[in-house]
């Protein structure tokens, strides 16, 4: 009776304690919480302050505040779910800590909205409306407002999801809702909101390919090879400077240009001339690492964290010096029209336009970016840091194709594509070669289990030249007499598949980026009429 006592109080007493664990870790989530909304509200209080004191008053005055208060939002919003896709993959592959790759996209973001995020802005995002259909100055300024407000709202909802999306796709729908519900259908360029609509496909399917393309060239010259560390001296290098003549072409197209103007042909050049100079000095470092490093192509992992820290520095970069546009476009638009008194398609930035948007993206991708890193660099497939490296040139080398083919496309789209690019290129690798060993297992039944066993390691240990030739030495023996009907191949096709890859985040990241445009568009034509409604006479 006494024991029984004992342990009743024992479980009551665990019990106690772990419902204090409980509360104390909501207490804490709860915490963190508010410290990240505090926040973020002092940001936007500050820049309520900082454009009250620009303004004198009146109702511009309270529109501007207003707009500006809007950009800031927006811009925290993109900070916090599209930065992701620069730098969750090197999280992911654990090439750099979460802590170190805020730090790192939070300054180059900055950066490349300051020094290359240009004088002038598009404030009609991508030509999706026609501008001299807007009735007034008042009306631009409303349009611009609610555009702004939707596609920042959508990013939000996003974001808290955990759905990585366009925020140029959710500006462009904001414009085109709002642009609609002030002018009506008239107004939209429909060609161009198709050209969006394609990129829905053209940017996933094209990401995931390069990327996939560039992971099986690895796995072919090198993990497959039976001398890795020898394969690794000879192909690194090669591709590193690859990288290098990428980054360097793509920062000059859609970085550089901002602050000088660089034609495609001689971007490339200095590009090569670029990866040059970086094979030269990468060579023989590579040649260091792979004589302290064991054969085993785990050992190459190692091999690509340096080339993945530049990467998610230089994209952030890049995309800090194009996408602050997305928060700063209308803001600056709207400032514009202000001080002009008219409707521009283009308007000048100013210092503090530009900072709004630049130290906005930095605190939203410190307060709120971690749960979209996690996403795209853990979530929805596994990553190491060759896969990792291979998603960083697909998003470069997507991005340089498709500007000079003149195709739409999301540099999200791109990098989430890449990850599922090789993640499903992973399942194929893996379920067919489940498939071929257990062919192999089926060839050798009754046989000596020892020789089995040594057949199965030397066809493991084969670089894939070997590989091939005792694959294709062992269906010759059995071409005659075939040992599964096709029926039960494609059964054991079945029972072998691996999957790799979250479907369900496929479906839910799917279906965010079909809704965008059309979910932001409602939303902007709803707070269009209601910021008309609340400022006409």
């Amino acid at each position: 009776m006494g024991m029984i006592g004992v342990r009743v109080a024992d479980q009551r007493g665990a019990c106690v304690v772990l419902r204090t664990e409980n509360i104390e870790t909501a207490v804490q989530r709860n915490r963190d919480e508010l410290f990240r909304f505090g926040t973020a509200l002092i940001f936007i209080v500050g820049i309520m302050l900082f454009t009250m004191v620009r303004t004198d008053g009146g109702m511009d005055g309270i529109l501007l505040v207003s707009a500006a208060m809007i950009g800031g939002y927006m811009a925290m919003n993109i900070g916090a779910n599209d930065v992701a896709n620069n730098v969750g993959p090197a999280v992911g592959s654990q090439a750099i800590t979460l802590t170190g790759a805020i730090f790192i996209a939070a300054f180059f973001e900055a950066g490349g909205a300051l020094i290359a995020g240009g004088d002038v802005v598009g404030t009609i995002k991508s030509g999706i409306i026609d501008p001299d259909l807007v009735a007034d100055r008042d009306t631009f300024i409303w349009l611009m407002m609610a555009a702004l407000l939707a596609a920042a709202v959508w990013l939000n909802f996003a974001t808290a999801i955990g759905a990585p999306v366009s925020t140029t796709h959710s500006i462009v729908g904001g414009v085109l809702g709002a642009g609609i519900a002030a002018a009506g259908w008239n107004i939209a360029n429909w060609a161009v909101v198709g050209q969006i609509a394609a990129s829905w496909v053209i940017s996933p399917v094209l990401g995931g390919l390069i990327a996939a393309g560039f992971l099986y060239i690895i796995k072919r010259t090198i993990t497959y090879q039976k001398d890795v560390m020898s394969a690794a001296n000879r192909m690194v290098p090669v591709l590193v400077a690859t990288m290098a003549w990428a980054f360097a072409t793509y920062l000059m197209l859609k970085g550089v240009k901002k602050v000088v103007a660089v034609s495609f042909p001689v971007a490339v050049v200095i590009g090569l001339l670029i990866a040059v100079v970086v094979y030269l000095i990468v060579r023989p470092y590579i040649a260091r690492m792979t004589g302290q490093l064991e054969n085993h192509k785990s050992s190459v992992n190692d091999l690509f964290t340096v080339p993945l820290i530049f990467a998610a520095a230089l994209l952030s970069f890049a995309h800090g010096a194009n996408d602050v546009a997305n928060a700063v476009g209308p803001l600056a638009g709207i400032n514009e029209a202000i001080i002009a008194g008219g409707i521009s398609t283009k308007a000048g930035i100013p210092l503090w336009v530009m900072a709004v948007g630049a130290i906005g993206i930095a605190i939203g991708l410190a307060l709120y970016g971690p749960k979209l890193i996690r996403t795209v660099g853990s979530e929805i497939t596994e990553l190491d840091k060759m896969r990792a490296f291979c998603i960083a040139m697909a998003a470069a080398i997507t991005v340089i194709i498709a500007s000079q083919l003149g195709l739409p496309v999301s540099s999200t789209h791109i990098a989430v594509g890449g990850v599922f690019g090789v993640g499903f290129l992973r399942e194929y690798i893996k379920t067919n070669y489940s498939r071929m060993l257990e062919e192999i297992r089926d060839h050798h039944e009754g046989e000596d289990a020892a020789a089995v066993d040594e057949f199965l390691t030397r066809f493991e240990e084969a670089d894939v030249a070997a590989k091939g030739e005792m694959l294709r030495d062992l269906k010759a023996r059995t071409k005659h007499n075939p040992l599964l009907a096709k029926r039960e191949r494609k059964g054991l096709g079945r029972v072998h598949r691996v999957e790799l890859v979250k479907r369900n985040l496929l479906l839910r990241i799917a279906a965010a980026w079909v809704i965008t445009v059309p979910l932001a568009a409602t939303l902007a034509a709803m707070f269009f009429f209601m910021i008309r409604g609340m400022l006409l006479p």
